[in-house]
């Protein structure tokens, strides 16, 4: 972390000697700071280098940059399942948790949530190991819909909110690659469904973060949090909480700086 001192050091470098860099290099520098000094300074010192920066051909001004750089999509989507489950493990495991919230790509704020139950059809009774580690008790799940009408209102739902539309980039957005590399196609094929093109493609927090931190975060959300010194939200391993928790490292990075890339490649 930057003191002060040093953060104050940094912007006077910026804004006396950004004549002198190539033109090319400024967005570069742009986004180095962005990522090295804490979001508080950056405002602190805002009002003051704005001006500066702009005369010199730093863009708009401070308050743009130190709030979010352009990412690659209109929206993410976030999605964490929740999945039958005991020890030793059941086979297959079956989502019984769908949610997915919109982030809007220029605010990195919820626009939209989806979110629903998931009736299991082979393991139909939860677990006692199941119900602790999620949260979900057998009358949450009961009753429920399938997993295939799931699936249609979840296509229902991404045509509403316009996430259909080829002109709409958007891309979904889970906590490592288990969710939509296994999980999803692996109950889509065991049930004889298919998977639409839009799950085939989507960006690994954790591999984002190890990008941005340079550390990777072994126990995921938690490592995660307690690397940017964020409060954890909720219950862990509830998938509407966890969610909210990757919503909220996605902003906290992108407020850093940090541009999110797909990191799963083509099925």
């Amino acid at each position: 972390m930057f003191s002060d001192a040093s953060g104050c050091s940094m912007i006077a470098l910026l804004h006396t000697g950004a004549a002198k860099f190539p033109q090319h290099f400024l967005p570069r520098a742009r986004q180095a700071v962005c990522l090295l000094l804490p979001a508080a300074l950056l405002k602190g010192y805002g009002s003051i280098v704005s001006r500066k920066l702009a005369s010199h051909g730093f863009g708009a001004s401070m308050a743009a940059m130190s709030s979010f750089p352009p990412q690659r999509y209109h929206y993410f989507l976030v999605l964490d399942f929740e999945a039958t489950c005991d020890k030793p493990q059941i086979h297959p495991q079956e989502i019984i948790e769908f949610p997915i919230l919109k982030l809007n790509g220029r605010t990195m704020e919820i626009e939209s949530t989806f979110h629903m139950y998931v009736q299991p059809v082979v393991h139909p009774q939860l677990t006692p190991f199941c119900t602790e580690l999620t949260g979900i008790i057998q009358g949450m799940v009961d009753g429920q819909p399938s997993l295939q009408q799931v699936l249609e209102r979840v296509d229902e739902w991404m045509a509403k909110e316009g996430l259909l539309d080829p002109s709409v980039k958007s891309i979904f957005v889970t906590c490592g690659d288990w969710d939509l590399k296994v999980m999803l196609p692996g109950q889509c094929q065991y049930l004889g469904l298919p998977v639409a093109d839009y799950f085939k493609q989507w960006i690994n927090l954790k591999k984002a973060y190890s990008f941005a931190m340079g550390s990777w975060p072994k126990n995921g959300l938690l490592d995660m949090n307690k690397g940017l010194n964020l409060q954890h939200i909720g219950r862990p391993h509830s998938g509407i909480d966890d969610c909210k928790n990757i919503a909220n490292i996605m902003k906290t990075l992108a407020h850093r700086g940090f541009i999110f890339k797909q990191t799963s490649k083509p099925f």
